[in-house]
């Protein structure tokens, strides 16, 4: 074989060993009217990828393995909210993923009607083919505008006793989603007692605005933040917030309800102990943002504050 030949096939080599690596374990790739979609596996992990900007960003991933088990921390900080009120009869979520948290809600409270919106019809039906989503008479979904689908729930008269906001396009929360006037239509949608979830970054550049965004909305929240993950959990439970000392949970009374729910969410991953101590600890720390930032509003959600330094 000549030198020019065993060149030429070092070089096809080198380039197919290289490419190897993006291409393997990708089983659907599409480009919908919002975002592009990648499912992909590695070995047990099934993953869910927008990859608009941040292509090493996964959205939602499925132990196929242990398929209850919630892969990411941020979906097992939000099961917090339970520590607040175990039995809640009906749940908003705003952002479907793979579908990790209506599934996971349908069964621990199986009594609870989950309304779960999303905008893209293409990741219903990737949720669905891929992660085992199911939608029931208990666990519906909604292919809608999560903005739009707050203004006529207000109207119909709805309240949520738990409503969870993770809704990403791939490069970040969309901006009209984040704003003030946003945050003040799902309080509105919140029972006395109910709590408000939000899974949100701890390292954008938004952080000092987001967080002013939800405290001029709804004063105090506890502050969810773990060392080892790059998300926070917003928690606010209005009980918790408005009632008076003595519809306060106390640390004890929080590790008491723990407690209580740690046989259930364990099969889950779900540390909930260590979640309810945690939780306990922030509800009692100072805010670590600078207060002086401007909140985000209809009228000022700037992108480009979303690049990290």
């Amino acid at each position: 074989m000549s030198t020019r030949m065993l060149l030429l096939l070092s070089v096809l080599w080198a380039a197919a060993a290289t490419a190897a690596p993006n291409q393997y374990g990708v089983l659907h790739e599409e480009r919908s009217l919002y975002t592009r979609i990648l499912v992909h596996q590695d070995d047990d992990l099934l993953c869910l990828k927008f990859t608009l900007v941040r292509s090493d960003s996964n959205q939602s991933c499925k132990d196929l393995s242990q398929p209850k088990r919630m892969v990411f921390a941020y979906a097992q900080m939000s099961m917090a909210a339970l520590l607040f009120n175990p039995t809640p009869k009906r749940i908003l979520i705003v952002g479907l993923g793979g579908g990790t948290l209506p599934m996971a809600l349908r069964e621990l409270v199986p009594t609870a009607t989950i309304e779960t919106v999303e905008i893209d019809p293409a990741v219903v039906r990737v949720a669905t083919d891929f992660f085992d989503y199911r939608s029931d008479e208990k666990n519906l979904i909604v292919t809608e505008d999560a903005r739009v689908y707050g203004k006529r729930a207000k109207i119909r008269g709805l309240r949520y006793d738990l409503i969870i906001l993770d809704a990403f396009n791939g490069d970040y929360i969309p901006e009209h989603l984040m704003t003030m006037e946003y945050l003040q239509e799902m309080r509105e949608l919140l029972t006395p007692d109910g709590t408000l979830v939000a899974n949100t970054f701890s390292t954008s550049n938004l952080y000092h605005h987001e967080s002013n965004s939800y405290r001029q909305v709804f004063g105090d929240f506890i502050n969810y933040r773990r060392k080892d993950t790059g998300n926070r959990v917003v928690l606010i439970p209005q009980a918790q917030r408005d009632g008076d000392a003595r519809t306060r949970l106390t640390k004890e009374q929080l590790m008491a309800r723990a407690q209580e729910l740690d046989t259930d969410l364990r099969p889950y991953g779900v540390p909930i102990i260590r979640i309810a101590r945690e939780v306990a600890a922030a509800s009692r720390a100072r805010p670590d943002w600078n207060l002086r930032k401007r909140p985000l509003s209809d009228q000022y959600s700037p992108a480009n504050l979303l690049r990290k330094p």
